[in-house]
């Protein structure tokens, strides 16, 4: 019987487990900046769609897209109502970049919990969605052990990571 593996993969797969979704320390730095910049010092939520590619199960997030790019009155009132007319324009960016929504993520004054808002109204209702929310306005440093992260189900119904799983789920490095 012949046996077919790399070395390298296997190396990769003992240092760096395979983390539900990923993104480079670098994006996720500059979209935190990004995130608090549009929140204008803390005096209102922010959001961003988080782009890239999924493979094997996997999402590798490569690109953002800010809410009030696409919506210029999504942050109007202080947290994130993004008008539902402005999805045609992302999926035609998805398309010319080749990539699709992997996640989104906004930002809370306070701490990272969904409200019943977040609950009640995902920004894509599609089961395995994945959603974040960073607390104190995505303030530094912003760890992962802090993020909320909150998959999905369908009918308004999410299934929360929990702290413990956290930086085994999302990974941010190279």
């Amino acid at each position: 019987m012949f046996m077919n593996f790399s070395i390298a993969q296997t190396i990769a797969r003992l240092w760096a487990p395979r983390h539900e979704i990923s993104c480079s320390w670098l994006l996720w730095r500059r979209l935190c900046a990004k995130l608090r910049e549009r929140g204008r010092n803390a005096t209102r939520e922010s959001g961003a769609f988080l782009l890239g590619y999924r493979a094997d199960g996997r999402a590798r997030i490569t690109d953002f897209i800010l809410y009030d790019d696409l919506d210029p009155h999504a942050l109007d009132t202080g947290i994130v109502h993004f008008d539902g007319r402005h999805f045609g324009t992302l999926w035609d960016i998805c398309k010319q970049r080749g990539m699709s929504v992997v996640a989104d993520v906004h930002v809370h004054p306070g701490g990272a919990g969904q409200s019943s808002s977040d609950r009640d109204h995902p920004m894509i209702s599609r089961a395995g969605h994945i959603a974040f929310i960073l607390p104190d306005f995505a303030r530094p440093p912003v760890r992962t052990e802090s993020v909320g992260i909150y998959s999905y189900l369908g009918g308004k119904r999410w299934q929360t990571v929990p702290d413990a799983a956290r930086r085994i789920f999302f990974h941010i490095g190279l």
